[in-house]
């Protein structure tokens, strides 16, 4: 039988700011394979598209990493509502010259199974030493729709997802030292195998370099302690991305997850079932702990844990007394806005770097600190170049001062949420957050510092339902 292709092309595009401008155009079906037979589970289709992002970056020095694309796919057959996630293969997608492909699995470093253990999206990045926009033309991602249970004959609509994200390679690190409430002794974490008990109420210290168990031993193994490599959204979730999350979702879902928030800067609104915002390129704020973890689970990502934040942040170099997310203790905040609310919202004086001490009644564009000569220090950028570790929106984080924290074994989200939009990843935290807290300060924070990188004043503070302050960026584990 003939696989009928029904290509809708509305591409869905989770970030799309002036400052990068991630995009994806001409997405279509093409390479079908029936050859293991009719309607088989192995049966397979390629989805092709272009990707271009500005601003891209790959170096071997300094920081030695590359910014990617995250992408994945939700498809719908024709007749029916739900939107379903994309099954993707391991293998036998096409990279153009100068990218590179990698599947990201349901369990990172475990062998790939096409139904159990499929690929749930594809990191997509320079493969040479470069900088500025990034093209990636006639890309193909291989989708096993046989392991979807789809027929071959299938008629189905497509809609292809890119969120740009920052690669923290695998390397020892300080963590805390920085000052701040309640933050770690300076300890380096110099293997991905956290299991010490710590030695002392609030150290990371003892034995074998040290490892983060608050006052007690880790339940979970495999707790992300930020050593091994992972991949950290460049950006805040926008309101432009989480109003493509809420509409791909059927009302039974997205009616618990609309935040119906008005005020500081929050523009998302409904209408007859659809969203929308006056507001695509700002941070999304009022996220609860359920909002936030139901958008991870669907885009296949997963909460990162506060030594991920520190790492992130502050990457190999020693802790700095007083630091932010730019390596000094210093900070220049935004007094106001220019061009409020469009594509170049930016800072109305001249070298601010951070939204900050409520100067502005709300979160600010995404990346709006960053231009194309900008330092880390100017941009407000960390070490590796992700936006808005500081200020902006409080960070939602795996905290290890509670039980429920350190029994997080670091899933990821399958792209499916519950029949009532919750998140349903074993071992991440539910709707009570506990196991959570926030880190980072934010624009309605006077006080320095809780914007500190070590700081660990709220670390432990669940914050379950919305806030006008709080939102949150999403991780993933590198293969």
């Amino acid at each position: 039988m003939k696989f009928i292709l029904s290509v809708f092309l509305t591409v869905c595009f989770s970030l799309c700011i002036r400052a990068n401008n991630i995009s994806v155009s001409n997405v279509t079906l093409a390479g079908q394979n029936t050859a293991a037979g009719l309607n088989n589970a192995n049966n397979f289709s390629l989805v092709q598209f272009n990707l271009s992002w500005e601003n891209s970056h790959r170096v071997s020095f300094g920081p030695t990493n590359w910014d990617a694309a995250w992408i994945f796919i939700k498809y719908k057959v024709a007749g029916t509502t739900a939107w379903q996630h994309a099954r993707l293969n391991n293998i036998g997608h096409t990279a153009p010259i100068g990218s590179t492909i990698d599947a990201g699995l349901q369990t990172p470093g475990t062998a790939f199974n096409a139904t159990t253990n499929p690929g749930i999206g594809a990191f997509i990045y320079r493969s040479t030493s470069g900088t500025g926009t990034f093209t990636s033309n006639s890309t193909q991602l291989r989708w096993n729709y046989g392991a979807n249970g789809l027929l071959d004959n299938s008629v189905v609509e497509i809609q292809v997802y890119a969120v740009e994200m920052i690669y923290v390679p695998t390397a020892a690190f300080n963590a805390g030292g920085g000052g701040g409430t309640s933050a770690f002794t300076s300890t380096t974490i110099n293997t991905a195998n956290p299991t010490t008990v710590a030695s002392g109420i609030g150290a990371l210290g003892g034995m074998g370099g040290g490892y983060p168990t608050g006052q007690v031993a880790l339940t979970s193994s495999t707790f992300p302690n930020g050593f091994s490599a992972f991949y950290t959204m460049k950006y805040e979730i926008s309101q432009k991305q989480y109003v493509d999350f809420l509409n791909n979702l059927p009302s039974s879902q997205s009616t618990s997850r609309f935040p119906a928030s008005t005020g500081s800067r929050h523009g998302i609104v409904v209408n007859a079932g659809f969203y929308s915002t006056t507001l695509p390129f700002v941070a999304c704020n009022f996220l609860s702990w359920a909002d936030f973890a139901a958008y991870l689970d669907w885009s296949g990502l997963r909460p990162m844990t506060e030594l991920e934040f520190e790492k992130a942040a502050r990457g190999t170099i020693a802790p700095v007394v007083g630091e932010f997310a730019w390596g000094t203790s210093i900070i220049f905040s935004a007094t106001g806005l220019v061009n409020s609310s469009s594509t170049n919202e930016t800072a109305a004086n001249v070298g601010a770097n951070c939204n900050a001490s409520a100067l502005i009644s709300g979160p600010v564009r995404v990346g709006m600190f960053a231009g194309i000569n900008t330092t880390r220090v100017a941009a407000g950028a960390t070490y590796y170049g992700a936006m808005e570790f500081s200020g902006n929106l409080w960070e939602r984080i795996i905290t290890l001062s509670t039980l429920n924290g350190r029994s997080y074994s670091g899933l990821h989200g399958d792209g499916l949420l519950s029949a009532t939009g919750e998140a349903n990843i074993s071992l991440w935290p539910d709707a009570a957050a506990l196991g959570c807290g926030i880190k980072g300060g934010s624009w309605a924070d006077n006080g320095g510092e809780a914007r500190f990188i070590s700081s660990r004043s709220q670390s432990a503070s669940a914050y379950p339902v919305r806030y006008s302050n709080i939102g949150g960026r999403g991780v993933r584990s590198a293969l």
